[in-house]
């Protein structure tokens, strides 16, 4: 085709290597064509920096080696949940400025670190009573609410820093959990991607990163809650479903494809591949497609012997809540996990109560809400926790709970607001310092008074504790706020 009567017709960039290379493959590269046109690239621009990825190695000695980060969609109520307020009790019914406590409804407080500065989330002035009972747990003393009892046996595995603040007062806080970013910020890298991103797989034969669950709605973020953004698609979570024969919608071989065929096809991609090198240089999308083939034959096999959940014992089927309807699917999401960690899996996400704004969003009828709602994740956390760490995995895996944020001590008629001023988050495990609570809010549970902490915070504890430092992993033509980067919560280190 080097005739110049020719040469009007070519398409520039495409040679004839190039093009047996896109279309030889098949089917298969008919798929890899298809997908690198959706992300919008024909090929990979490259990204014109002398950056290097990381090696997989962590920049100092690791307490961890892998996390379960377990996030409650719609926002859980601090006040019920690891900070109970008595106080709401003595004061219930009569209006904030009838109390001790009318300083909270300071205006510089209402507004500080919101984006909006809408007062009137968080701002409810009639008091709510507690909505459920509470008790200490374990040596530590540690005052859990009733709602969460079987995770209040686990107390002294906890440090449960009570300060959280977070920027946002409607459910982009969702995102923000993940990124630290505001929802209106786009996609950025979230932790799972950013742990995937510096130290790699401990299991060729599964991601690196999981998601479990029903992630959040795309009102609040959707898939950039569990994405990798500029990191790349490679970082970004590979969602699976707690079923071992449809674990995942590409896993299943295709009909009449038989193993032996398919390694051919791998093998002839493998060499096709090697050839298109020549033409794509450095091409990061093309290299993180072939990667996704590669694990999703591996996965055909690794993926639904990890999720045979029917292999555990019935003891331990019963410590996650199989037995209980209302516990068993939330059960089956942190066994899995479980398995996922065992097997090598950096990073689980288990999502739960996601779509929308979450199903933890109790405008109205909290006690009915939340106590729902518990007794489908409460027995499973406990349940993760305690077979953790009587397999002796607890020392090796951060266990993290979070939610977006609070909920108002004022009442929104029988239901509590959203709350960002001030809330909390539970960690245990690997290099976490069990049985404290960390941080202060008033009386109330209004505002983080003392040893305040941005959710990144939350991150950076998470990134020490795997031996990474997130300014070593920053890109350079991606740079990022300090607040981004956060800084560890050394108190409840170990």
């Amino acid at each position: 085709m080097n005739d110049p009567r020719y040469s009007h017709h070519r398409c520039h960039g495409i040679t004839r290597r190039s093009f047996l290379a896109d279309t030889g493959m098949g089917f298969t590269g008919l798929a890899l064509s298809a997908m690198l046109f959706r992300d919008g690239k024909v090929r990979a621009d490259s990204t014109g920096t002398d950056h290097h990825t990381p090696d997989g190695k962590p920049h100092f000695t690791p307490k961890a080696k892998s996390v379960i980060w377990i996030f409650l969609c719609g926002g859980v109520s601090h006040l019920e949940s690891f900070d109970v307020k008595p106080e709401l009790n003595k004061y219930a019914g009569k209006s904030i400025e009838e109390t001790p406590y009318k300083e909270v409804l300071d205006p510089a407080k209402v507004k500080k670190n919101i984006v909006g500065g809408n007062p009137a989330h968080g701002n409810r002035k009639v008091i709510m009573p507690l909505q459920t009972g509470y008790k200490t747990y374990g040596r530590s003393g540690l005052v859990v609410g009733d709602w969460f009892r079987n995770t209040g046996e686990c107390a002294d595995d906890l440090a449960v820093v009570r300060s959280l603040w977070t920027l946002d007062n409607d459910h982009g806080a969702q995102l923000t959990f993940q990124t630290g970013r505001h929802v209106r910020e786009g996609a950025h890298p979230t932790l799972g991607s950013w742990v995937s991103y510096g130290l790699g797989s401990l299991n060729e034969n599964l991601p690196e990163f999981v998601v479990l669950g029903v992630p959040t709605g795309d009102c609040c973020g959707g898939a950039w809650t569990h994405g990798a953004a500029y990191l790349g698609p490679e970082h970004g979570g590979v969602r699976l479903v707690v079923d071992p024969k449809n674990p995942l919608p590409f896993i299943t071989p295709a009909g009449g494809i038989t193993p032996e065929e398919q390694v051919a096809n791998l093998s002839l991609l493998g060499k096709l591949n090697y050839l298109a090198g020549i033409d794509y240089p450095d091409d990061q999308n093309l290299r993180a497609r072939i990667k996704s083939y590669e694990l999703a034959f591996q996965m055909q096999t690794s993926v639904p012997e990890t999720l045979q959940l029917e292999k555990e014992s019935d003891a331990t089927r019963q410590l996650y809540g199989l037995d209980k309807p209302e516990s068993k699917t939330f059960g089956e999401q942190c066994l899995a996990a479980r398995r996922l960690v065992e097997r090598g899996v950096r990073f689980v996400q288990v999502f739960h109560g996601g779509g929308g704004g979450g199903e933890w969003d109790a405008h109205s009828e909290i006690k009915s809400n939340h106590s729902k709602l518990s007794t489908q994740v409460d027995r499973p956390m406990a349940g993760l926790l305690k077979d953790l760490k009587q397999r002796g995995l607890l020392q090796d895996t951060i266990v993290v709970f979070g939610t977006e944020f609070g909920r108002s001590p004022g009442a929104e008629g029988t239901g509590r607001d959203h709350h960002p001023q001030g809330f909390c988050a539970w960690l245990a495990g690997g290099g976490i310092k069990g049985g404290i609570a960390h941080g202060v809010t008033d009386e109330l549970g209004f505002h983080a008074i003392e040893d305040r902490h941005y959710v990144t915070d939350i991150h950076a504890t998470v990134l020490h504790l795997l031996g990474l430092d997130s300014h070593k992993l920053e890109v350079p033509s991606r740079k990022r706020l300090e607040i981004d980067h956060g800084e560890p919560i050394k108190q409840i280190l170990a």
